[in-house]
């Protein structure tokens, strides 16, 4: 029997408030006046990438704890009006949201409500098991309870992605995906040393290929012991957040895989869907579609920009 989904996606569905600030960091004061507003939508690391796969043609399914509260509607919402179907277990500490202070230049600065949880919560593991059995591939976000829910997907033989967002290569939390997953993903923000770091992830875990995106600077690829630069790509738009670029350019990487394509060309895929989650609204979740991410590949590798 073929797989019913492309990729599963584990934790990361919350709300996120989104307050426009006039610069990062932003000066004590009484108050500010806050335009265009301030504004609450559905979209955490786990929806971005299930509504990035989503978009680009893959079949995705999203599972995670969600509350009975505004919040959960909002994320219900959000996967019913997209098309995506989501298994969910409910919380009583409600769903998970976060504050982010959005900068003019696009830099974002998160809030995260960590009494969103429980340390007793979990995804069902006969849950896990059926919906792992019928993906192709599983992508984990970090959140909570989504560790305990590795040792599942190892027993059902499905890949695994994760991203460690900005690990500082110590804390043991993020350890135990990194050293998990077939394929990592992190950011260099808070690295010494990213090619250390990067290489001590691919010696001591399971990974074949590991990425770490640098933002304007671009990504670095780890593959076959190969370290690569993968230049960043021109927005097609102006820079208006950087809030999901990291989520929009792991779902394009995880496109080319799944279809077989080289470590290098997944990440130019990356790239180009990074910069187009630049361009899209903090208020707004919206991801590239396939027709247009290949598009872009297809003219930027015809101008070399990929070198």
């Amino acid at each position: 029997m073929s797989p019913e989904t492309d990729v599963l996606v584990l934790g990361g569905a919350g709300v996120d408030t989104i307050v426009h600030v006039p610069e990062l960091p932003l000066p004590y004061a009484d108050s500010y006046m806050i335009e265009p507003g301030i504004v609450s939508r559905a979209g955490q690391s786990g929806d971005f990438v299930a509504l990035g796969v989503h978009a680009l043609g893959l079949r995705a399914h999203h599972i995670d704890v969600v509350g009975d509260d505004h919040e959960g509607d909002l994320v219900r919402a959000l996967h019913r009006d997209r098309g995506i179907p989501f298994t969910e277990v409910r919380s009583a500490s409600g769903t998970k949201r976060a504050v982010n202070l959005v900068g003019p230049d696009g830099r974002r600065l998160s809030l995260y409500d960590i009494t969103r949880g429980q340390d007793t919560d979990r995804l069902p593991e006969d849950t896990l098991r059926t919906l792992a059995g019928a993906a192709r591939h599983a992508h984990v976000v970090i959140t909570h309870p989504c560790a305990h829910a590795l040792p599942v997907l190892r027993e059902a033989g499905v890949t695994v992605s994760t991203d460690l967002h900005n690990w500082d290569g110590e804390n043991p939390y993020h350890e135990a995906f990194a050293l998990a997953a077939d394929l990592v993903f992190l950011s260099t923000t808070a690295l010494a040393d990213p090619e250390a770091t990067m290489r001590d992830i691919a010696a001591r875990g399971r990974a074949s290929a590991v990425v770490a995106t640098a933002g304007a600077e671009g990504a670095y690829l780890l593959a076959d012991g190969e370290l690569t630069h993968v230049p960043a790509v021109e927005p097609p738009a102006p820079v208006v957040d950087s809030n999901g670029a990291g989520d929009a350019f792991a779902a394009a990487f995880l496109l080319g895989r799944l279809e077989g394509a080289d470590p290098l060309r997944c990440a130019r895929y990356g790239a180009v869907a990074g910069a187009y989650a630049c361009t899209v609204p903090s208020t707004r979740a919206d991801a590239i579609g396939r027709d247009e991410l290949l598009a872009r590949v297809a003219e930027l590798e015809a101008e070399k920009a990929f070198g």
